[in-house]
């Protein structure tokens, strides 16, 4: 695929699947700024995180679910998907942005890093282009995403218009309901799911568990994205996939490991292989 005239490639993608709410209604944004393809799992993914397909072949066929709509669903992961697009449809040549979502349900603080929606457009800014999740705080599969629309759409243009700092992407975050009062540019709050596994017993006796929990927030900031979201603001976080804690680095270089700094080491870490040749290490 190549840019048409003056209008930008734009890459759409989710975690929800191809027939998901929230996708229709982003590709329904994204048309009115450019050249839309999108690439969708074929089924639900949440919670999968930057999790990639190695162990298994990988379907990606292309569909016809809206007319004059370029998409293709995929058998395999979010991430999967992006990297399927980058490869196989743009071949190579970037799309000049990546949008995943509208997420059903918040990605807020710490549920950035178990995102499906998320991790692909993480993926989306580690190949340089740049990238937008947009998560919505309701579940239900009918969501109403159309408050949701003239933000998602501003925030495109932005980022279009100025691009992002290099490594980073926004994790974009909307209340449930019409009485938006703006938008805030935020931090990650310091929050956590308390969790329990809720044990049953199947017919044949044997236990089986369901996740549950309840989430904490242990941050009185009022410069949060839970903040933000409590008080009826859309939260903008911007995020990074350099995990670095560089603050520790100096602590770090204070303990006495053995063969630290030896310089004729050679010690430049092992490689370890997974299977069909992709190196993991």
């Amino acid at each position: 695929m190549t840019k048409q005239g003056t209008k930008p490639n734009i890459l759409v993608v989710n975690d929800d699947g191809i027939t998901a709410t929230g996708i229709k209604n982003l590709m329904e944004v994204m048309q009115e700024l450019g050249n839309v393809v999108v690439v969708a799992p074929d089924s639900p993914q949440s919670g999968m995180g930057h999790a990639i397909t190695i162990g298994k072949p990988i379907r990606f066929d292309k569909v016809e679910l809206y007319e004059g709509v370029e998409m293709y669903k995929c058998s395999g992961t979010p991430v999967d998907c992006v990297k399927l697009a980058v490869n196989k449809i743009f071949k190579g040549k970037k799309p000049d942005l990546c949008v995943s979502g509208i997420n059903h349900g918040l990605n807020n603080s710490i549920n950035v890093l178990y995102s499906g929606t998320m991790s692909a457009a993480v993926e989306g800014a580690i190949e340089k282009i740049p990238s937008i999740g947009f998560s919505l705080d309701d579940f239900a599969a009918d969501a109403d995403f159309s408050h949701t629309k003239k933000y998602i759409k501003s925030i495109c243009e932005q980022v279009l218009a100025n691009g992002l700092p290099e490594g980073t992407l926004l994790n974009v975050n909307f209340p449930k309901g019409n009485n938006l009062k703006g938008v805030k540019i935020c931090r990650q709050a310091n929050a956590k799911w308390m969790e329990e596994f809720d044990e049953r017993t199947d017919p044949y006796k044997r236990p089986y568990y369901w996740l549950t929990g309840v989430f904490e927030n242990f941050d009185k900031g009022e410069d949060t994205d839970v903040w933000a979201l409590e008080h009826n603001y859309v939260s903008i976080v911007p995020v990074q996939f350099d995990l670095t804690a560089h603050h520790a680095i100096q602590t770090l270089n204070s303990w006495d490991f053995i063969g630290k700094n030896d310089a004729g080491s050679g010690n430049t870490g092992t490689k370890v292989s997974a299977p069909d040749g992709i190196n993991l290490g």
